[in-house]
């Protein structure tokens, strides 16, 4: 039986779900600046998508974990989900702000590992916790007011990319890119600092806004004595498995309507990881013309500076050459993704009574074919501003991707199960990402000419499967 909640005022809503636009700002740093330092470090193309592991890795394991764990928990001073989301914006916070200084490919990998964990800890809980607080009447508001913050939180991360490389790139001096000293050469801009120094401190200071903002819901007395009573008379086996069984016994009975959503889910987060794996590559060889020949040998003439050989002049003019362009590609990516999340932020709670009207399915199934036509197209534009004009489709398609389906979802789950459920549902995203870093790389590799172009394309298909399997959906009171 559900607990009849009090409705929320706009600004109750909207502090609720500031926090949102730290932990965002995060994953908007590692969808677009991520994979291109990967490649600063010396990643291949076919490399990319193992790279990548730890994102599905350490959202499988930890955010259903967390979830189940924190619907046991209750602290009078800190509440039920708010430890969760606080610790992990911590570790997060410290991450971003180590993360540029990364000079071997190694070390910028095993950070992500941690960065990725640390997000996946404060992800979870804080979707459950909006859940917790809204009545069934408010939940794709608040669902969407979440897109919001998503959006406001990946533009300024991706805008913040574009701006600081216009103002603060200083193109190389002759023999700059190759130091003669016994450093190794750093091929990570130094613009590039600042938009994470920038996510260390959002990340930080969103969250515990509104961790001081917004209060839980107590327990009832049965739930907290459910809750003290949880592990009373249980072996240690018992007591660290216990959330493990909570997720398998959930995932047993859980709603036809969540089947069927992670069909559609395999195909769409399938696509979305390869869009932000291979889409600053696609701008690298088909707005900037840097082929794989080159890329190839920037890389021995960057290997030949840090054993400390002497580089011609000529091949140090086009090594420096090709660092511009990538920068380039970079900023691009950035103003594009930037562009796609303040669609988002705009369009987002326009889509509430757009839903209500032609019902949340409609506007869904619409959300996914639009991203599917924005991926097919971006390849054929030579523009750089003509390529935003697909990002306003991908930005629509986004808002839509990151609120509605959990509007739907809690409508279908029991109120004292919610945490588990949503970390159920990011399982449901993390296993295509998973998928895709095994099965990516070959793919690329020996059915796409090894060629970023393809990859995009390949993206668009997958949107359009999505969008047909989404026909399937069928959705309460809708």
């Amino acid at each position: 039986m559900k607990i009849r909640k009090p409705e929320l005022s706009f600004w109750q809503i909207w502090n609720m779900n500031v926090g949102f636009f730290g932990i965002q700002f995060s994953f908007g740093l590692q969808q677009t600046a991520i994979n291109p330092i990967f490649s600063f470090l010396g990643a291949h193309h076919e490399e990319l998508p193992l790279l990548n592991l730890a994102g599905p890795v350490t959202g499988l394991l930890i955010q259903p974990i967390i979830g189940a764990i924190s619907d046991k928990t209750w602290s009078p001073r800190w509440g039920r989900r708010k430890p969760f989301f606080l610790i992990g914006a911590i570790v997060a916070s410290l991450c971003l702000f180590v993360f540029p200084f990364s000079s071997h490919l190694w070390f910028a990998v095993g950070l992500l590992w941690i960065l990725d964990a640390a997000n996946n800890t404060a992800m979870e809980p804080y979707r459950a916790f909006v859940g917790d607080k809204l009545p069934d009447n408010q939940l794709t508001y608040g669902f969407q007011m979440q897109s919001l913050f998503v959006g406001a939180g990946i533009t300024l991360a991706n805008f913040s990319l574009f701006l600081f490389q216009d103002w603060f790139s200083v193109p190389s001096a002759s023999g700059s890119l190759c130091s003669t000293t016994t450093e190794v050469v750093s091929a990570i801009p130094t613009w590039v600092y600042y938009s994470f120094f920038l996510g260390a401190v959002a990340s930080m200071g969103t969250i515990l806004w509104s961790v001081f903002k917004t209060p839980e819901i107590p327990p009832t007395d049965a739930e907290l004595a459910h809750i003290r009573n949880k592990d009373r008379g249980k072996s240690f086996i018992q007591k660290v498995f216990g959330p493990v069984l909570e997720i398998v016994h959930a995932i047993g009975v859980m709603p036809k309507l969540m089947w069927r959503l992670s069909a559609v889910y395999f195909f769409q987060w399938y696509a979305l990881f390869v869009y932000w794996q291979f889409i600053t590559p696609m701008l690298r060889t088909g707005l900037f013309g840097i082929s794989n020949q080159d890329t190839e040998r920037f890389e021995s003439i960057m290997a030949a500076c840090n054993a400390g050989s002497v580089i011609g002049t000529s091949d140090l003019s086009f090594a420096q050459n090709i660092q511009s362009l990538s920068e380039q590609a970079l900023a691009q990516t950035g103003l594009m993704n930037g562009t796609y999340n303040l669609v988002t932020m705009v369009v987002a709670l326009a889509l509430v009574p757009l839903a209500r009207k032609y019902s949340s399915k409609l506007v869904y199934v619409l959300s996914l074919v639009l991203t599917g036509v924005a991926m097919l197209s971006m390849p054929y534009i030579s523009d750089q501003y003509l390529l935003l004009l697909p990002m306003i489709l991908f930005g629509v398609g986004w808002a839509a991707m990151m609120g509605i389906p959990y509007a739907m979802v809690s409508k279908v789950i029991p109120e004292d199960r919610r945490g588990v459920y949503m970390g159920i549902v990011n399982m449901m995203i993390v296993i295509p990402m998973l998928i895709q870093t095994v099965s990516f790389g070959f793919i690329i590799k020996n059915m796409l000419g090894n060629d970023a172009i393809n990859a995009i394309l390949f993206g668009g298909i997958f949107f359009i499967i999505a969008a047909i399997l989404a026909l399937r959906l069928k959705i309460p009171d809708d």
